[in-house]
């Protein structure tokens, strides 16, 4: 007779994201409100009345005896990949690329395979495809001249059989395109589903793990961004990274998301051509515009991502409205501290934009969200309003508060020192910037007004 605490065996559900659990289906989470998630779990086993200890597959040892040359990264051959991954990949890492259809992720991971076979790395790299023929990887190889020898190339959606090919081929790096088309027989469910995306990638995780194959997943995002699938394909991986880009420009970046093996903040810039996927190791020059004439509305401040200063153009156009209610058109900018900017100069700048459509953008197609771009907003704005133009070698730097304030933010030296690599000598800066780079003759302003009168004097 089982013991009263025992519980009784019934089947529960549970959802994937969160780990709520409910007694029947429902198709959204009480919890976590997500929708689609909720899965079937096995029976619940009586409670037992104690665990006997078994064998361990290896013995512990003091960390200081753990063999290092198994954990050593390898370089992809694509040096802002490495910059991103950590100075390479590692082997037994498996790596979750995710980003929006038609961005370059199939083109980016085909010219890692490339450069994988034809280097100097172990083994060859096997390529599987589930979401398109061999032919059509073919010919993208042809396009962007990445046919080699040592490049094996499968186009299966089954999980049985890309574990044959890894049999086969022997590969010192497996890509499999894209997780969420592989099917595994013993899972329940149709693919790219919970429970198929979750016993695909613990399969291939497992496979990694015991033979130190590096193994690089192209994963699905959804219409927020975020990558598809439960939760739990995140946590399996070793690294998440996304690939980002606008349609309309070439311009591409790699966020590392997650990392174990490096830090996870750092970013890889990239630009999409007709012939495949090029590195961009000096990316600032796509985000600015040197002009030899000073056109009024432009500001040039340097932003952060990762560990990566990057000069960027903030332009604006104000200009007397047509209409009872003025414009606000934002691109590449936060609108809610455009819109915050522009109040803080009506309120402590004496820059009234009431009766004035205003229009801010970047250049180049890049997005900056860091309040560390606020007081280039607000010159900007007050450029076009009053139709004086900013120092071509000025960089503005510097968080702006509701009370018209300039606050201080991090970096301020290694954004100086970037800006004064690509020529610029003059430099606003918030108060305690902290040491700063010779080159550059800064200037300390503490609040937006004191801003305008030094640009407005020109000193």
């Amino acid at each position: 007779m089982p013991p009263k605490n025992a519980r009784t065996a019934r089947t529960g559900y549970r959802c994937a994201d969160c780990g709520h659990e409910v007694a029947k289906w429902v198709g959204r989470c009480p919890s976590c409100q997500a929708w689609g998630t909720i899965d079937e779990t096995a029976a619940v086993r009586p409670a037992l009345a104690k665990v006997t200890a078994g064998a361990p597959a290896t013995p512990a040892r003091p960390i200081a005896e753990v063999d290092l040359d198994s954990a050593r990264a390898v370089s992809t051959g694509i040096a802002e990949l490495d910059r991103v991954l950590g100075g390479g990949i590692v082997p037994g890492a498996v790596v979750l690329l995710a980003g929006e259809p038609g961005v370059g992720k199939s083109t980016l991971l085909l010219e890692v395979a490339h450069r994988w076979a034809a280097g100097a790395s172990p083994g060859p790299s096997l390529y599987v495809t589930g979401e398109e023929s061999a032919g059509q990887v073919r010919l993208r190889a042809e396009r962007t001249d990445s046919v080699h020898p040592e490049l094996f190339l499968g186009a299966e959606s089954n999980l049985s059989a890309v574990l044959g090919h890894v049999d086969a081929v022997k590969p010192g790096l497996l890509i499999v395109d894209s997780v969420q088309t592989v099917q595994s027989l013993e899972a329940d469910g149709s693919p790219g589903g919970v429970t198929q995306v979750r016993a695909v990638t613990t399969a291939l995780v497992a496979l990694a793990k015991e033979r130190g194959l590096p193994v690089v997943l192209v994963g699905h995002v959804t219409k927020d961004g975020a990558v598809a699938g439960p939760r739990v394909l995140e946590h399996l991986v070793d690294v998440v990274l996304h690939f980002e880009g606008d349609r309309h420009s070439a311009l591409r970046m790699l966020r590392g998301v997650k990392n174990r093996f490096g830090p996870a903040d750092e970013v890889g810039c990239f630009e999409q051509r007709d012939d495949g996927i090029a590195e961009v190791p000096d990316p600032s020059g796509l985000f600015i515009n040197r002009q030899e004439t000073q056109v009024d509305g432009t500001a040039v401040t340097v932003m952060v991502e990762g560990k990566r200063p990057l000069l960027v153009e903030v332009q604006s156009l104000v200009m007397k409205t047509q209409m009872a209610m003025p414009r606000r058109s934002v691109s590449g900018l936060d609108s809610a501290r455009v819109s915050m900017m522009l109040a803080v100069l009506s309120k402590h700048g004496g820059v009234h934009t009431g009766d004035h459509d205003v229009f801010a953008a970047t250049v180049g197609g890049t997005k900056v969200q860091e309040p560390a771009a606020d007081l280039a907003i607000a010159l900007a704005i007050a450029s076009s309003r009053r139709s004086r133009p900013l120092p071509s070698n000025l960089i503005v730097v510097g968080e702006v508060g509701l009370a018209g304030e300039i606050r201080r933010v991090s970096g301020v030296g290694r954004r100086l020192a970037e800006a004064a690599r690509l020529g610029f000598d003059r430099a606003l800066v918030p108060p305690d910037a902290g040491p700063l780079p010779k080159g550059v003759r800064a200037t300390v302003v503490s609040n937006v007004s004191e801003a305008l009168e030094i640009v407005e004097k020109g000193k």
